[in-house]
Protein backbone atom coordinates (compact mmCIF):
# COMPACT_ATOMS: atom_id res chain seq x y z
CA UNK A 1 0.00 0.00 0.00
CA UNK A 2 1.07 3.58 -0.58
CA UNK A 3 1.46 5.66 2.57
CA UNK A 4 -1.41 7.91 1.47
CA UNK A 5 -3.61 4.80 1.25
CA UNK A 6 -2.58 3.56 4.69
CA UNK A 7 -3.19 6.95 6.32
CA UNK A 8 -6.85 6.77 5.22
CA UNK A 9 -7.38 3.07 6.04
CA UNK A 10 -10.32 2.60 8.41
CA UNK A 11 -11.10 -0.49 10.46
CA UNK A 12 -14.21 -1.11 8.33
CA UNK A 13 -11.82 -1.84 5.45
CA UNK A 14 -9.95 -4.53 7.40
CA UNK A 15 -12.03 -7.62 6.70
CA UNK A 16 -12.21 -11.32 7.49
CA UNK A 17 -13.73 -14.05 5.37
CA UNK A 18 -16.76 -15.32 7.29
CA UNK A 19 -17.13 -19.02 6.37
CA UNK A 20 -20.71 -19.18 7.65
CA UNK A 21 -21.91 -16.32 5.46
CA UNK A 22 -19.38 -16.98 2.67
CA UNK A 23 -18.53 -13.29 2.47
CA UNK A 24 -15.95 -10.76 3.61
CA UNK A 25 -17.00 -8.77 6.70
CA UNK A 26 -15.26 -6.07 8.78
CA UNK A 27 -13.28 -7.54 11.68
CA UNK A 28 -15.11 -5.10 13.93
CA UNK A 29 -18.29 -7.13 13.20
CA UNK A 30 -16.98 -10.70 13.01
CA UNK A 31 -13.81 -10.64 15.11
CA UNK A 32 -10.41 -12.20 14.56
CA UNK A 33 -11.25 -15.91 14.78
CA UNK A 34 -11.06 -16.53 11.03
CA UNK A 35 -8.58 -18.02 8.54
CA UNK A 36 -8.38 -15.28 5.90
CA UNK A 37 -8.07 -11.53 6.24
CA UNK A 38 -7.79 -8.71 3.72
CA UNK A 39 -7.75 -4.95 3.39
CA UNK A 40 -9.84 -2.94 0.98
CA UNK A 41 -7.50 -0.37 -0.53
CA UNK A 42 -10.24 1.93 -1.75
CA UNK A 43 -9.46 5.29 -0.17
CA UNK A 44 -6.59 7.73 0.04
CA UNK A 45 -5.75 11.10 1.55
CA UNK A 46 -5.66 12.61 -1.95
CA UNK A 47 -7.99 15.57 -2.62
CA UNK A 48 -10.72 13.38 -4.12
CA UNK A 49 -10.39 10.79 -1.35
CA UNK A 50 -9.87 8.12 -3.97
CA UNK A 51 -6.80 6.00 -4.69
CA UNK A 52 -4.14 7.28 -7.09
CA UNK A 53 -5.83 5.71 -10.13
CA UNK A 54 -8.95 3.62 -10.71
CA UNK A 55 -6.73 0.56 -11.13
CA UNK A 56 -5.07 1.34 -7.77
CA UNK A 57 -8.32 0.40 -6.04
CA UNK A 58 -7.79 -3.17 -4.91
CA UNK A 59 -8.46 -5.72 -2.18
CA UNK A 60 -5.39 -7.43 -0.74
CA UNK A 61 -5.27 -10.60 1.30
CA UNK A 62 -3.09 -10.14 4.38
CA UNK A 63 -0.22 -12.40 5.39
CA UNK A 64 -0.39 -13.88 8.89
CA UNK A 65 2.31 -11.55 10.25
CA UNK A 66 0.26 -8.50 9.26
CA UNK A 67 -2.90 -9.99 10.76
CA UNK A 68 -1.14 -10.50 14.10
CA UNK A 69 0.17 -6.92 14.09
CA UNK A 70 -3.24 -5.46 13.19
CA UNK A 71 -4.98 -7.55 15.84
CA UNK A 72 -2.55 -6.26 18.48
CA UNK A 73 -2.95 -2.68 17.24
CA UNK A 74 -6.76 -2.91 17.39
CA UNK A 75 -6.61 -4.31 20.94
CA UNK A 76 -4.32 -1.46 22.01
CA UNK A 77 -6.61 1.15 20.43
CA UNK A 78 -9.64 -0.42 22.12
CA UNK A 79 -7.81 -0.35 25.50
CA UNK A 80 -7.08 3.36 25.01
CA UNK A 81 -10.71 4.03 24.10
CA UNK A 82 -11.86 2.03 27.14
CA UNK A 83 -9.58 4.12 29.34
CA UNK A 84 -11.45 7.25 28.26
CA UNK A 85 -8.98 8.56 25.69
CA UNK A 86 -10.64 10.60 22.97
CA UNK A 87 -10.71 9.24 19.41
CA UNK A 88 -11.35 10.88 16.07
CA UNK A 89 -14.56 10.04 14.23
CA UNK A 90 -13.08 8.02 11.34
CA UNK A 91 -11.91 4.95 13.33
CA UNK A 92 -8.60 4.90 11.44
CA UNK A 93 -6.21 1.97 11.64
CA UNK A 94 -3.13 4.20 11.65
CA UNK A 95 -3.66 7.44 13.54
CA UNK A 96 -2.34 9.80 16.17
CA UNK A 97 -2.93 9.06 19.86
CA UNK A 98 -6.12 11.13 19.68
CA UNK A 99 -7.44 9.22 16.66
CA UNK A 100 -6.83 11.90 14.05
CA UNK A 101 -5.28 11.20 10.67
CA UNK A 102 -1.51 10.98 10.42
CA UNK A 103 0.28 13.57 8.34
CA UNK A 104 3.03 12.60 5.90
CA UNK A 105 5.50 14.08 8.42
CA UNK A 106 4.12 11.84 11.21
CA UNK A 107 4.65 8.77 9.02
CA UNK A 108 8.22 9.71 8.06
CA UNK A 109 9.15 10.51 11.67
CA UNK A 110 7.71 7.27 13.08
CA UNK A 111 9.23 5.22 10.26
CA UNK A 112 12.69 6.70 10.89
CA UNK A 113 12.33 6.14 14.63
CA UNK A 114 11.56 2.45 14.00
CA UNK A 115 14.58 2.14 11.71
CA UNK A 116 16.86 3.81 14.26
CA UNK A 117 15.58 1.35 16.88
CA UNK A 118 16.48 -1.50 14.53
CA UNK A 119 20.06 -0.24 14.28
CA UNK A 120 19.69 1.36 10.85
CA UNK A 121 20.17 5.03 10.02
CA UNK A 122 16.58 6.23 9.80
CA UNK A 123 17.32 9.54 8.08
CA UNK A 124 18.68 7.60 5.08
CA UNK A 125 15.34 5.89 4.39
CA UNK A 126 11.80 6.80 3.34
CA UNK A 127 8.58 4.78 3.72
CA UNK A 128 8.30 4.50 -0.08
CA UNK A 129 11.35 2.24 -0.09
CA UNK A 130 9.20 -0.47 1.52
CA UNK A 131 7.30 -0.70 -1.79
CA UNK A 132 10.59 -1.17 -3.64
CA UNK A 133 11.57 -3.92 -1.19
CA UNK A 134 8.15 -5.60 -1.52
CA UNK A 135 8.36 -5.64 -5.33
CA UNK A 136 11.99 -6.82 -5.32
CA UNK A 137 11.44 -9.61 -2.79
CA UNK A 138 8.40 -10.98 -4.62
CA UNK A 139 10.26 -10.82 -7.92
CA UNK A 140 13.24 -12.67 -6.42
CA UNK A 141 10.77 -15.38 -5.31
CA UNK A 142 9.51 -15.85 -8.87
CA UNK A 143 6.15 -14.11 -8.48
CA UNK A 144 5.19 -12.96 -12.01
CA UNK A 145 5.70 -9.23 -12.57
CA UNK A 146 2.06 -8.92 -13.74
CA UNK A 147 0.85 -10.18 -10.36
CA UNK A 148 3.23 -7.89 -8.47
CA UNK A 149 2.06 -4.92 -10.54
CA UNK A 150 -1.57 -5.62 -9.59
CA UNK A 151 -0.64 -5.98 -5.91
CA UNK A 152 1.01 -2.56 -5.76
CA UNK A 153 -1.77 -0.89 -7.77
CA UNK A 154 0.14 -0.07 -10.93
CA UNK A 155 -1.73 0.36 -14.21
CA UNK A 156 0.81 -1.80 -16.06
CA UNK A 157 4.13 -3.55 -15.47
CA UNK A 158 6.38 -0.80 -16.87
CA UNK A 159 6.64 1.24 -13.65
CA UNK A 160 6.78 -1.89 -11.51
CA UNK A 161 9.62 -3.32 -13.55
CA UNK A 162 11.67 -0.21 -14.31
CA UNK A 163 11.23 1.86 -11.15
CA UNK A 164 10.39 -0.47 -8.27
CA UNK A 165 12.05 -3.81 -9.00
CA UNK A 166 15.67 -3.97 -7.90
CA UNK A 167 17.90 -6.93 -8.70
CA UNK A 168 18.45 -8.78 -5.43
CA UNK A 169 20.70 -11.45 -6.87
CA UNK A 170 23.84 -9.66 -8.10
CA UNK A 171 24.35 -12.07 -10.99
CA UNK A 172 21.79 -13.05 -13.62
CA UNK A 173 22.05 -16.83 -13.65
CA UNK A 174 19.40 -18.08 -16.10
CA UNK A 175 21.66 -18.14 -19.17
CA UNK A 176 24.49 -20.04 -17.51
CA UNK A 177 22.14 -22.56 -15.93
CA UNK A 178 20.43 -23.26 -19.26
CA UNK A 179 23.75 -23.53 -21.14
CA UNK A 180 25.12 -25.96 -18.53
CA UNK A 181 22.09 -28.18 -19.11
CA UNK A 182 22.33 -27.92 -22.91
CA UNK A 183 26.11 -28.40 -23.07
CA UNK A 184 27.24 -30.34 -20.00
CA UNK A 185 30.97 -30.28 -19.24
CA UNK A 186 32.94 -33.45 -20.03
CA UNK A 187 33.05 -34.35 -16.33
CA UNK A 188 29.22 -34.20 -16.14
CA UNK A 189 28.63 -36.80 -18.89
Amino acid sequence: MRTEEMRELSWTHVVAFDEDRQTWCPVSEVGWEHEQFAVYVWRSVRKTGDTKTVKSRRSLRLPNRCVAALKALKAEQDRHRGAGHARGGKDLVFCTRTGTALSAGNVRRDFRTALDSAGLVGKEWTPRELRHSFVSLLSAHDVPIENISRLVGHTNIVVTETVYRKQIRPVIQDGAIAMNEIFPADSER
